[in-house]
């Protein structure tokens, strides 16, 4: 009755009392799952929707992962949140690829030529690896990626490394030896 009474007002169904968990499709640590959370809520806003409403769905989260659904519920509410009603437990929303927002990303090669590319924080660095061919015909297999002291796998999204406007993304070029006759 109290679900039905909340849907006629346009309001969220009450949340359900489970414990919000995060999990990763490869195993990490604790530590690192939670480092991965806050990136997740830190780079959040940059996809679509005002900041007020992913702070809020940040707050809601955080809330239902320490087990205060009231406080959750009452942060939605407050807010003027609603979940669709097909949801089972509060999950933070997938961030939707549909907005691009494209800046200008300087590579330094390793010839010492700078290139600039044109990047979005969804970009994985295999994409921007191909872009870097398509403008200066390096092969792809021949590059490798570094920030701030790490190599960045082709997998590694622009957004996990959390580079910021006029760093530099440093690119080795190792091309193979010419064939011997």
């Amino acid at each position: 009755m109290v679900a039905e009474k909340c849907s006629a007002l346009g309001r969220n169904e009450p949340l359900k009392k489970e414990r919000l968990k995060w999990k990763s499709d490869y195993p990490m640590t604790d530590g690192q799952l939670r480092s991965k959370r806050d990136e997740f809520w830190d780079t959040a806003p940059a996809f679509e929707g005002r900041k007020e409403i992913w702070d809020a769905l940040k707050a809601a989260a955080y809330a239902a992962e320490a087990n205060d659904h009231e406080l959750a519920q009452a942060i939605l509410d407050g807010a003027s949140i609603t979940l669709p009603h097909e949801e089972e437990s509060l999950e933070p929303p997938e961030p939707t690829p549909s907005v691009r927002r494209e800046f200008p990303l300087k590579v330094r090669l390793s010839t010492g030529k700078d290139v600039r590319l044109s990047a979005s924080l969804p970009d994985t660095v295999g994409q921007l690896k191909r872009q870097l061919h398509s403008q200066e015909g390096i092969e792809p297999s021949w590059q490798r990626w570094f920030f701030s002291g790490k190599l960045l796998t082709d997998r590694t999204r622009l957004q996990e490394t959390k580079i910021q406007k006029d760093f530099v993304i440093q690119v080795i070029i190792n091309q193979p030896p010419p064939p011997q006759d």
